[in-house]
């Protein structure tokens, strides 16, 4: 019983928490000016033209925190809040997509592998919990769990490559941000704060979806003996 409350704890409360410190600061430095003044639009195709990726085209998104790069149309988008306004939040975000842009233009092999796993990914995340489900239903139907837990390992994998793909866009973020003078020196650690924070919440679900699998693998291998 207090091995299965550790885990539920966990697993609600670590996304939870991730959740709330990327809002929570995220907020904080939205309202933060850069000393330059130059809002998010502007320091993503900044950094795109200093890399030479003329072709890529920075766009605004509805939403909050709906940002992220699209390798297929080679488009960053940006919510409207980042795209406008002039802010630490908006310019590290902004960075961090043109991040993903420039692993796109490079070939990052992890960038490449999780965009191969991606049709993947999206099949067996769908359709996981149906062999999950009845396997853990019916003792007779064992194999079932173990098709469900083979589709979830494909989802889980990745998530796990997701993690060295987000952090190495926030780290080449915060590289071209600093040499093209796009943030002051006093603005970098709270820049480095913003990513870092969104970077948990990648964490979290990586680590919550790990130990989902790992439960699972040990109610097959239990039931088996």
């Amino acid at each position: 019983m207090g091995g299965f409350l550790i885990y539920f704890l966990i697993i609600m409360i670590v996304p939870i928490w991730a959740q709330i410190r990327v809002k929570s600061t995220y907020t904080k430095y939205s309202k933060v000016a850069t000393m330059d003044g130059v809002p998010g639009a502007e320091v993503a195709r900044k950094i795109l033209d200093a890399n030479g990726l003329y072709n890529v085209q920075v766009k605004e998104t509805p939403g909050v925190l709906s940002d992220h790069y699209n390798p297929m149309t080679k488009t960053v988008h940006l919510s409207s809040d980042n795209y406008h306004q002039h802010s630490i939040a908006g310019a590290a975000v902004a960075a961090h997509e043109v991040g993903h842009a420039i692993q796109d233009q490079q070939g990052y092999a992890a960038l490449r592998f999780r965009h191969a796993l991606v049709p993947v990914a999206n099949i067996s995340s769908n359709i996981a919990w149906v062999f999950i489900i009845i396997g853990l239903l019916s003792t007779a139907m064992s194999k079932m769990l173990l098709i469900g837990i083979i589709l979830m390992a494909a989802g889980v994998l990745f998530q796990l490559v997701t993690l060295p793909v987000e952090f190495n866009a926030s780290s080449r973020a915060m590289d071209q941000m600093v040499s093209l003078g796009l943030i002051g020196n006093r603005e970098e650690r709270d820049a480095r704060k913003v990513l870092n924070a969104a970077a948990m919440t990648y964490v979290a679900a990586a680590a919550v979806a790990v130990l989902e699998l790992l439960r699972l693998i040990l109610i097959f291998v239990n039931r088996d003996d």
